[in-house]
């Protein structure tokens, strides 16, 4: 029996819960579907998604650590360990002046990015199929909010914004002017004929830069994700459907591994992006014999 071949057992204002036996398993569709409004904001599936996966993964781990305590429980300890894990992975590529900023949003975005790709393992997500009122169409209950383009793309964006604000609060606009368009060559090592006309060619590549900055990067990371969260879910839909038994186990464990890179990937990438602008002169008092300014004690 196919995954989508499943009684449902719901009723929705908007959508009459039928049961999905003799549906044609076609996997899900590139888009999503809206199931209600909200005044003006139409709520899709993989919204609905979105909220309650964020919702569980707040609880839960409130639910699961408690107050902290000195002698960790075992629960703690797991989340710890994963903090640390990722904070050590991503420390070196920050630097050391934006790290304490910077990796709440970076383990924030790995939690949340690994849980949501995941979430499409959960029985019942894209499998229980509603009919719409307005327009008779099957659709998905729910669906994994990055198997919608909406969401990868509301992703990168939020976390290029918060980017963005590290960035700037931590190396100045002067710095990263600079640093994009700014001549890379030493005034002292070549001669003014060669100096500034490597300044136009340097500043062209600046506007590439930015142009790389502000939208190849977001874009490509959403592309990314979306890419390789939506051909996972109908890559399932399609093993299901001819597997034997319906549940294609090897499919579920490489959809696990593939949701864990994805969401290294692109809290990777994100770190490399703030870095990039953030932590340049890191240790660079050290090298050349200057002391740190003494931090009084508190």
């Amino acid at each position: 029996m196919s995954r989508v071949r499943k009684l449902a057992l719901f009723s929705l204002p908007l959508a009459t819960v039928l049961s999905a036996f003799g549906a044609e398993d076609k996997g899900i569709e590139p888009m999503a579907h809206g199931m209600f409004q909200i005044g003006p904001l139409r709520v899709s599936n993989s919204m609905v998604m979105t909220w309650l996966v964020a919702i569980v993964l707040v609880v839960v781990i409130r639910l699961v650590v408690g107050r902290p305590k000195l002698v960790p429980s075992r629960a703690q300890a797991m989340i710890e360990n994963l903090v640390l894990g990722i904070k050590d992975i991503v420390d070196p590529i920050v630097g050391s002046k934006a790290i304490k900023a910077t990796f709440p949003l970076l383990i924030a975005l790995f939690t949340y990015i690994l849980i949501q790709n995941w979430s499409g393992l959960i029985p019942g997500v894209g499998t229980i199929m509603v009919r719409s009122h307005a327009g008779g169409r099957w659709m998905e209950l729910a669906r994994p909010a990055h198997s919608d383009m909406n969401g990868t793309i509301a992703l990168s964006a939020c976390a290029f914004l918060a980017g963005l604000i590290l960035v700037l609060r931590f190396a100045g606009i002067k710095a990263v002017l600079v640093d994009i368009f700014g001549n890379k060559a030493n005034k002292k090592d070549v001669s003014a004929f060669v100096y500034y006309p490597l300044s136009l060619i340097f500043f062209a590549v600046g506007v590439l830069e930015l142009v790389s900055i502000f939208f190849a990067r977001p874009i490509s990371l959403s592309f990314r994700l979306y890419g390789n969260i939506f051909g996972g879910e109908n890559l399932l839909h399609s093993m299901s459907a001819i597997s034997r038994w319906g549940l294609p186990i090897p499919f579920y464990f490489m959809e696990l591994l593939v949701g864990l890179v994805q969401a290294f990937v692109f809290t990777l990438l994100i770190a490399v992006y703030v870095g990039l602008l953030t932590n340049h002169g890191d240790g660079h008092g050290e090298a050349h014999g200057e002391a740190k300014p003494h931090e009084p004690h508190h």
